[in-house]
């Protein structure tokens, strides 16, 4: 087994787009508090000739997020922003602080807050897409195909609403983390190679013991449970979001099979997809501007 889980290469290269900032404005949010910290994004958002449709991008590596190279990302969003889009860049809780389960609650609440606020941000509340490249692609399938769940007796209003998604695009994610690139090779419970790589808090489940307050590893066949409920391709189901994924086959750090896997699923489930292979690349590559807008195209149909 000689693929790597690798998940840092949110490439600068990725968006690294000299742009003319004239066209677009940009502030930032505080989306949601955890453990006493601000949870935070970016909006990016077109001068002119809005379409009135969102675009929730996540800014994520190797489950970690952070502002670092955040200029080059609003530069980036202009993919989207010419084509009258609204940009939300989503910092979400990074490992090994917090694990993928943490991650995904961050995400939802990024969801919901832009769909609370949907009226002042001048968008359409039912118009949402997603989109991430490596573990910002595995994040955006779980929010994109898991379960809707509200909480309708917070106090908070924003816990009121749906985190659905209307539509999702993704770079080279992984999907299976039970069948990673070959058939019964779990990488979750690979605690020796996560640790190599740099990966393993984003694996490292615990719960709360109540008797000491303190938070104490889950046992190994509860680690498996929660690995298969990360995987994205088991939540897939007849009512999920027409989903793309761009992925190239010369990837040695997320296996084209992991897109390959899903999108087999997704037909089954008769939910619109497509998979566009890059011939001869990699985990990211020097221009992928053309894949951007191939990504843009798939929202433009399906965030009408």
């Amino acid at each position: 087994m000689k693929y790597l889980l690798h998940f840092l290469c949110v490439f600068l290269s990725i968006h690294a787009v000299a742009q003319d900032s004239s066209s677009y404005t940009h502030t930032e949010i505080i989306y949601g508090r955890k453990d006493g910290m601000a949870l935070t994004m970016v909006k990016v958002s077109p001068r002119t000739n809005s379409n009135s449709r969102a675009i929730v991008e996540l800014v994520s590596g190797n489950w970690i997020s952070s502002y670092r190279g955040i200029d080059n990302r609003i530069k980036a969003a202009v993919t989207y922003t010419k084509r009258g889009y609204t940009v939300f860049l989503v910092i979400h809780g990074s490992q090994p602080r917090y694990t993928i389960p943490d991650e995904l609650g961050d995400i939802k609440r990024a969801i919901r807050f832009i769909r609370y606020n949907a009226k002042e941000y001048a968008i359409e509340a039912d118009h949402i897409g997603i989109t991430g490249y490596s573990s910002g692609g595995n994040l955006s399938l779980l929010a994109a195909l898991t379960d809707d769940v509200k909480d309708d007796s917070s106090r908070d209003p924003v816990d009121q609403v749906s985190s659905r998604v209307q539509a999702v695009g993704v770079f080279f994610p992984p999907t299976d983390f039970l069948h990673f690139g070959t058939t019964n090779f779990g990488a979750a419970q690979n605690k020796k190679m996560l640790a190599s790589i740099g990966v393993a808090g984003a694996f490292d489940f615990k719960v709360l013991d109540p008797a000491t307050k303190t938070y104490i590893p889950v046992s190994d066949s509860m680690a498996m449970v929660i690995a298969k409920q990360v995987s994205p391709l088991y939540a897939v189901s007849a009512d999920d979001p027409p989903t793309l994924i761009i992925h190239g086959d010369a990837d040695r750090l997320v296996p084209l099979q992991q897109s390959e896997s899903i999108i087999a699923k997704l037909k089954e489930a008769k939910v619109p997809n497509d998979l566009i292979i890059a011939k001869g690349k990699g985990h990211g590559w020097s221009d992928m501007s053309p894949e951007k807008e191939k990504m843009a195209d798939w929202f433009d149909r399906y965030l009408k």
